[in-house]
């Protein structure tokens, strides 16, 4: 069943990089906002 197609599991490089950027971006976004709240 997932012999036939493995790249199913595997996502292209580019769009793991590309995600990694998103996850980063967004975790400073979340940083950013906590640190704003909390120093108000």
């Amino acid at each position: 069943m997932s012999s036939q197609d493995p790249e199913r599991y595997e996502p292209a490089p580019g769009v793991g990089k590309l995600l990694l950027w998103i996850l980063v971006f967004a975790l400073a976004a979340l940083v950013v906002v906590l640190g704003g709240v909390y120093l108000t």
